[in-house]
Parts: structure tokens; C-alpha cells; sequence
């Protein structure tokens, strides 16, 4: 059967109404309208300054919602229905998520994103505005010099590895020698290299009182990830290629309280390392 919206042809009948997520997602002046009512009622001479619109443009995206009942007047001001609210309080998260897969579509499209625990996926749109660092064939087996230069001047720092960087020790001995805070969590193969090639700065390391190493055992299904009182840097293993120590960084906080709770779902099943 036909839905009484569409004519033979697949069109749109005139008159026809559009549906509420045609409406809410194919304008994004309208959906920046509805997201400016969240928080209240506002004037027309608000919403015109807030959104940078004249009132010939906003006047007819207003109407169309109020006719979907997303929107009431009431004398000058315009503000969201009960129904209008319950759909806005559920548009932020959505479009922070879109947002976050946008700006660096290529990086997540090609991840394996397995090791990212249900509940931290739910809230991918702490990491929007990331910064994809990308190394040059040059610096390939380098860390990145703005990831270095943070690190070291952090105050606390949660660190984990699934893979060998020779770089880590020695950089972390250099930090927790400042009397940092550090909480680093390695799995099986690596702190087995480590040991290998670092046996005496790896003991070193964890005899500083503020240092603890934990063994994860599991496969974590992610390469790796530090988050400091400054910055967090994700690296997510390709679903198919080689690892190529592509990452994101961010300083904003909500990417920093995600990265610490992504440290501390993994720490739930890590054992605590107290001798090498």
C-alpha cells in the first residue's frame, strides 16, 4: 500500500507534511533553532542574532515547526513543546557522534573499533575536534614531538600499550623522575620485550613510589592510548593494514575524562605487576 505522502511516481504529494526527521535533519538552521530553545524560551530578536539570519528566513523555519508541534509561541517568544524536548534532549550526542566520525572519516571508517568498550562508543562525541597525527615516511618509527612535549610536562599520566615503541621507557623514566603520577598498563608480548631489551630501566621505573605497571592479558583489540591531566592521544589498530601510527589527540576535558575511563574499564581486568 502507498503511503498517502507519495503519488505513483515515488513524488511527494503538494500539501503532503515532511517527516519530523526529514524536518529536524535536512536544515541545519532548524536544527540549530531547535538545540538554541533547550535551554529556554527565546525572543525573535535572540534567535535571529544567535543563529545570523534576518527574520524572512527564520520566521518560515519557525512556522514549520510549530505546525509539527515542536515548537509553541507564546506572545513574542518561542519555545519547545513537551515533544520538542523530548526529541532535542537526544540530539546532541547524535550529532557529536556524526560529528566525530566526519571529521576523520577515513581514520574510523578503516579502525577496529571492537577494543572501544559499548558504553565509551555511546559516548564517541567526547572526542569530537580531535587532531589526526599522521606521520611523514621520515618520522615514521618517531613519537610525535607535540605527544612527547605534553607528556613531559604532565602531572599524572595513564598509559597503555599493546605494542613496542623503544622510545617508552626511557621516556617515562624521564617523567616519573619529575614525580609524576604514572599508571602504565602493558600486554604479555610487550612487557616481555621490554624485559628483554630494558630489563634494568624497566625495574628502575617501577621502584619510583608513584609508578605502577599492570600486565593486561587479554587481547585488547587497540594498539594504544595515553591520557594526562593535558592531552589524550587514541591509537586504534586498521581493520586490515599495518599498523601505521596514525592517532588522535585531543586536550579537550571530555576527551580526557573518556580516555580516563576507557584506563579504567581495562584496568578492571589487568593484574598488578610488583616485581620484574
Amino acid at each position: 500500500m502507498l503511503s498517502p505522502h507519495y503519488n505513483l511516481f515515488g513524488g511527494v504529494r503538494i500539501g503532503a507534511k515532511i517527516g519530523l526527521t526529514e524536518l529536524i535533519f535536512r536544515s541545519e538552521k532548524r536544527r540549530n533553532l531547535l538545540i538554541f530553545l533547550k535551554d529556554g524560551p527565546r525572543s525573535i530578536d535572540e534567535i535571529q542574532a544567535h543563529l545570523h539570519v534576518n527574520s524572512v528566513y527564520i520566521l518560515p523555519q519557525l512556522k514549520k515547526l510549530k505546525d509539527r508541534k515542536l515548537v509553541i509561541q507564546k506572545d513574542r517568544n518561542y519555545e519547545l513543546s513537551i515533544m520538542g524536548k523530548a526529541i532535542v534532549d537526544k540530539m546532541p550526542p547524535l550529532l557529536e557522534t556524526l560529528e566525530v566520525f566526519e571529521d576523520n572519516f577515513d581514520y574510523w571508517s578503516q579502525r577496529n573499533l571492537e577494543g572501544i568498550p559499548p558504553v565509551l562508543r555511546s559516548r564517541i562525541g567526547d572526542l569530537k575536534n580531535c587532531k589526526l597525527i599522521r606521520p611523514d615516511l621520515s618520522h615514521m618509527f618517531e613519537l610525535d614531538s607535540e605527544y612527547v612535549e605534553n607528556l613531559l610536562l604532565s602531572r599524572q599520566v595513564f598509559g597503555f600499550s599493546s605494542y613496542f615503541h623503544p622510545s617508552f621507557i626511557p621516556l617515562y623514566l624521564e617523567i616519573a623522575k619529575k614525580e609524576a603520577e604514572i599508571s602504565i598498563m602493558l600486554t604479555e608480548p610487550v612487557l616481555k620485550r621490554f624485559k628483554t631489551d630494558y630489563l634494568e630501566d624497566l625495574k628502575i621505573l617501577i621502584n619510583f613510589e608513584h609508578v605502577n605497571l599492570s600486565l593486561f592479558t587479554k587481547d585488547p583489540k587497540l594498539a594504544g592510548f595515553t591520557v594526562t591531566d593535558r592531552f589524550f592521544l587514541l591509537t586504534v589498530l586498521p581493520k586490515i593494514k599495518l599498523f601505521e601510527h596514525e592517532s588522535l589527540l585531543s586536550f579537550r576535558p571530555e576527551a580526557l575524562r573518556w580516555g580516563t575511563d576507557l584506563f579504567s574499564h581495562l584496568q578492571k581486568e589487568a593484574v598488578q605487576v610488583k616485581e620484574i
